[in-house]
């Protein structure tokens, strides 16, 4: 019997914990969420502290996530582009995932948010959530969540204890390796670019992918398609008239492929314009010092770079590219 016809029709993961999160805290509740099930006993309160030294830190990233878990001995699997149908298998076999999904409120309007998937249900068309922000309750209705899912790319976080591999392996078949799982993010985002072009997300994650698989000419472009779409309203409540692109003004808090592929690319100021446009904002985003700071030396701008390069550590003193940045900037003003 295929996996499909054994797939019961709603599942209901119970042993995790939930967690409400304190302020800018949903990356390590949700992780600390994920751990529970398993068995952990690590909360945001031990977590925190490590992803984020910054308590005012807006993002922490899914990479940031995968290596604590690690160091507390549980493998984790990362994948983009995933669908509805895997989020079930992986639910059916008894694995809760981590989605990183847009997030709407009424005072706070559009940002990124984690929540721990634990259930779904196809008559009611819905998956179950632990949402570190709104309670153990949640539940998403399918196409919602897609909708919210594709601004990352349907990123998403597979937490397991090393003697579940094998049968996680059997779920995610062909998607345990990362090349392959690469090579269907970019077939579904061409086909999405085809079939709607003016969705700025589906041109967003085709640029995400590109650059990932080392193409950063295509992936500036698509990134350019992009920025060049009307805005969305709907996800982007609370956005700002002075907004210098058209993505939600919060998009490069979370995700920082722009600046790379823009710099790879020799469009230092496009890099400069936008750094300047969260730093605008919120004054401690290490990521977008750090990408201002290689742009600024690009253009001899030595000094420029050496602040931005101090400022990401300042807030974030393991910054490893910004101190090798750093570092290399002082052996070159040392020749």
């Amino acid at each position: 019997m295929s996996l499909a016809l054994a797939q019961p029709g709603s599942v209901f993961l119970s042993g995790a914990k939930h967690e409400y999160q304190r302020y800018n805290n949903c990356g390590p509740a949700t992780l600390g969420m994920a751990l529970s099930y398993w068995g952990g006993s690590l909360t945001q309160y031990q977590i925190a502290p490590v992803l984020k030294p910054n308590k005012n830190d807006k993002n922490v990233s899914p990479e940031e996530m995968v290596a604590f878990a690690r160091k507390q001995g549980f493998g984790v699997h990362a994948g983009v582009a995933g669908d509805l149908g895997l989020l079930k298998r992986l639910l059916a076999g008894g694995f809760p995932v981590i989605v990183e999904t847009w997030f709407v409120t009424p005072d706070h309007g559009g940002m990124g948010h984690y929540r721990l998937l634990v259930g779904y249900d196809d008559r009611l068309g819905h998956f179950n959530a632990f949402d570190s922000y709104y309670g153990p309750k949640v539940t998403l209705r399918y196409g919602e969540m897609d909708a919210l899912w594709q601004v990352f790319n349907r990123t998403y976080l597979v937490v397991y204890p090393p003697s579940r591999k094998a049968q996680l392996a059997t779920l995610l078949g062909s998607r345990m390796n990362g090349p392959t799982e690469l090579r269907l993010a970019l077939e579904l985002a061409r086909r999405e670019t085809q079939a709607s072009p003016h969705n700025a997300f589906a041109w967003f994650n085709l640029g995400s992918t590109l650059l990932r698989l080392g193409n950063a000419e295509e992936a500036a472009r698509a990134y350019d398609r992009s920025r060049q779409i009307a805005p969305n309203r709907t996800l982007d409540p609370r956005r700002p008239a002075n907004a210098v692109s058209h993505w939600p003004w919060r998009m490069l808090w979370y995700q920082f492929g722009p600046y790379e592929a823009y710099f790879k690319t020799g469009r230092y100021q496009e890099v400069i314009t936008l750094a300047n446009d969260v730093l605008g904002r919120i004054n401690d985003h290490e990521e977008s010092y750090y990408w201002r700071g290689l742009a600024r030396k690009a253009l001899g701008n030595l000094e420029g770079a050496r602040a931005d390069f101090q400022a990401a550590l300042r807030y974030k003193p393991g910054y490893l590219e910004a101190a090798t940045a750093l570092q290399n900037l002082r052996a070159q003003g040392n020749r």
